[in-house]
């Protein structure tokens, strides 16, 4: 099977999203399309599987022109899509996810036990690992992700378009799931990868298409390409390594100070006796794997948490217990990880959002009445300055990429008289060039005297960043280092699995 996408335009408000984009993929490669946030990726497939409509090219599958009117057109001529967010139902068994909408035999009484046959046989043939049997709801996310792509094959689809599939996946998942693409592509199905991490290109694909400002600008198969190459068609520029820059921080009298701060839930310890303390214009970094305490530290700070003990002194004075508009009309912001459930309103447009900030900051205020106008100036500043593609600043913020959604959100708290802010997965999911202009905001910022608390998974951003690098494992700090030229790597790797710095 082949499919040519040829000169696709897409218009989104007036603002042109493709350019008269080329594409093709065929059974038995996976094909990377490569490109930063913003640069037409899941807008050209989402015209493949059905969701948009293009307004000008052709597609063909096989040599034979098609019009794909919906997701269910696409999936009868063979194609399927996983999305970034998944779209399964909690309350629902594994099998009754996989099989939601089809009229399988016996319909309305379906026949499960040959279904479920079906589904384990699948499951075995690709690796993919699924249980029929469980709920949806007690699935860990990378378990969720193979339901998306066995409701694909229980859909005889062959071809699969997966939209940043690793994204919401840790180094483990990530190889278990590249097999599952191998997988996939040795049984003779094609396989598209929507992404903006070159290591992956280089470590899955077949080739690779790169799109730059909704423009195709690069096809190679990958032996002829190289990271460099990829790179600098990706983004228009090299990008170098960020290296660290060892700065003198006087840690004698810190801004931010936490001591013995416990959260239970029920008999569960989430925090236990955590101590840590951030100066003025350093950047603390919260290294450690997913899960293990990290959300309930910065929440325990901004305020959406109770301590169950413990203090937390901010200038001096303790603020356990205050409101968190009171600690941020004091100098806090908070990035959080999960932009979309805690940062934003995705219906509401760039102006609206801006407001969820400022709507009772007393300058945006006149009698109780928003000022909309100056609102709207800021916001117009905000987008300039932080280089936010976007048609307008009325445009609906689900309507932005990913990458422009969270430059969005860190413009928003920067634009206020900030002494401490808590960034939270600040560049997860993000493309190389607004991963590295977030990074350099976050320095800047540090520079000019704000103490930063940086919590990331990401081991690399924590060392090219933090002055210091505290180390959490199962809500417990395993000590405290210095992040200077005596740093040993393995050591850090070793407390995030539980190894305690000695002498703290």
């Amino acid at each position: 099977m082949q499919i040519d996408m040829r000169n696709i335009r897409k218009t989104f408000f007036g603002a042109p999203v493709l350019k008269g984009v080329d594409f093709c993929v065929h059974s038995g490669e996976i094909h990377a399309l490569l490109g930063e946030n913003g640069a037409g990726k899941s807008t050209l497939m989402n015209i493949l599987y059905g969701l948009y409509k293009p307004d000008d090219g052709t597609i063909t599958i096989d040599g034979e022109e098609v019009s794909i009117e919906d997701p269910r057109d696409a999936l009868s001529q063979g194609i399927g899509m996983v999305h970034q967010h998944f779209q399964l139902v909690n309350t629902l068994t594994v099998s009754e996810n996989i099989t939601l909408g089809l009229r399988e035999t016996g319909y309305p009484f379906s026949k499960r036990k040959l279904i479920d046959q079906r589904i384990k046989e699948l499951s075995e043939t690709f690796g993919l690992d699924v249980d029929p049997a469980k709920l949806i709801k007690g699935l860990s996310v990378g378990e969720r992700q193979r339901i998306e792509i066995m409701k694909l094959l229980y859909r005889s689809a062959k071809i699969f378009i997966l939209d940043e599939p690793t994204a919401v996946l840790s180094p483990p998942e990530v190889e278990s799931f590249f097999n599952v693409l191998r997988e996939l592509r040795n049984a003779g199905n094609g396989v598209v990868i929507i992404t903006h991490k070159i290591g992956e290109v280089m470590q899955i694909s077949d080739r690779v298409t790169v799109l730059r400002d909704g423009e195709g600008v690069l096809q190679s198969r990958l032996e002829d390409t190289n990271e460099h190459e990829l790179s600098k068609a990706m983004i228009g520029r090299t990008l170098t390594q960020r290296e660290h820059e060892i700065r003198s921080i006087d840690v004698t009298s810190p801004r931010l100070v936490l001591q013995d701060v416990t959260i239970h839930d029920g008999k569960l310890s989430l925090l236990q006796n955590l101590s840590i303390s951030i100066a003025p214009g350093e950047i603390m970094g919260i290294a450690g794997v997913d899960g293990n305490g990290q959300q309930e530290l910065a929440e325990a700070i901004i305020g959406i948490r109770k301590l169950s003990s413990g203090t937390i002194t901010f200038n001096g004075n303790k603020v356990d217990g205050r409101s968190i508009i009171d600690r941020m009309n004091n100098g806090m912001g908070y990035i959080p990880a999960d932009r979309h459930n805690d940062a934003i309103l995705l219906p509401m447009n760039l102006n609206q959002n801006l407001l969820l900030k400022k709507h009772l900051d007393p300058n945006y205020l006149n009698h109780h009445f928003l000022k909309r106008k100056k609102a709207e100036s800021t916001t117009k500043n905000l987008i300039k300055e932080f280089f936010i593609k976007t048609p307008s600043e009325n445009t609906a913020i689900r309507y932005l990429s990913g990458g422009n959604q969270q430059k969005f959100v860190l413009a928003r708290e920067l634009d206020s008289d900030l002494q401490l802010l808590i960034a939270f997965q600040p560049t997860r999911g993000l493309d190389l060039g607004a991963t590295d202009f977030i990074q350099s905001q976050l320095l800047d910022l540090a520079n000019r005297g704000v103490s930063i608390l940086l919590i990331s998974t990401d081991l690399q951003e924590i060392i090219s960043l933090s002055d210091r690098i505290a180390v959490l494992y199962k809500g417990e700090n395993m000590g405290i280092l210095e992040n200077d030229d005596q740093l040993d790597i393995a050591l850090v790797g070793a407390m995030m699995g539980g190894k305690r710095l000695e002498n703290q």
